[in-house]
């Protein structure tokens, strides 16, 4: 299996950033780590490893991307209205920088955005604003929704909703939204959601459902035994759903 490790300084966010690319060809597949964890922890967690034989049967090339949630959406120290915008600088990094690296290693036209716990976040806002740049979403273990707390996860934004929080929450924006455009990309994706049925996030995973059905937008919702809420589980669901 191909392993490339790439880092630069990005323009975008002025700060050095780092990822790793597994496999040569096949479907590019963005993969942002959990809370707080960072670019190899995947490759630690042996969730790579359970994709070993599709990457190396070239059916998807895994890019392993960083995060700076500590900067932005779990950093108490800054004002919630920084904080998104911190998180929006983190979304042009990867439309304006990891993506066309993507491009220039890999042709194959398929995106998949794909997640775990906070990655699925991750994966699903950013498929959800851009559902014209991919072909499949994969959220495993996920919360859609950070504004409102569940059991020991707090509100994030501490009471604070602004038009940014608002259009970077699932669960918020996409109850009411109408536009052509962007629900005609999001009933071609291909969207698969997994969670555990004693996870905090079980409810927030079933109203996302919801919305999605009133919206006749065609997805996927699995739900696993337990709290299937730990990289032994993911491997097995990337196994399953990626």
């Amino acid at each position: 299996m191909r392993r490339e490790y790439h880092e630069w300084l990005s323009p975008v966010l002025d700060r050095r950033m780092e990822l790793l690319v597994f496999g040569e060809a096949g479907a590019r597949v963005l993969f942002f780590p959990t809370r707080r964890a960072r670019f190899f922890d995947y490759e630690n967690w042996g969730v790579v490893e359970a994709l070993r034989p599709k990457i190396e049967a070239g059916q998807i090339q895994l890019y392993c991307v960083d995060s700076i949630d500590g900067e932005s959406l779990y950093c108490p120290e800054k004002h919630p209205a920084e904080r998104i915008q911190r998180h929006l600088q983190y979304e042009r990094y990867i439309l304006d920088e990891v993506l066309p690296l993507t491009q220039r290693l890999n042709p194959n036209m398929c995106l998949i955005a794909a997640g775990c716990s906070m990655g699925a976040f991750h994966a699903v806002n950013l498929a959800f604003r851009h559902p014209d740049l991919f072909g499949k979403v994969v959220g495993l273990s996920g919360r859609y929704d950070l504004t409102q707390p569940m059991a020991s996860f707090r509100d994030l934004f501490q009471g604070y909703v602004d038009e940014d929080v608002y259009l970077n929450t699932p669960n918020r924006f996409l109850a009411h939204l109408d536009h052509d455009f962007y629900l005609a990309h999001l009933r071609r994706l291909d969207i698969t959601l997994a969670v555990g049925n004693t996870d905090a996030f079980l409810e927030n995973n079933m109203v996302l459902s919801q919305q999605l059905q009133e919206k006749h937008i065609n997805h996927q919702l699995h739900v696993w035994n337990g709290e299937a809420h730990s990289p032994l589980a993911w491997q097995s669901m990337v196994n399953l759903y990626l």
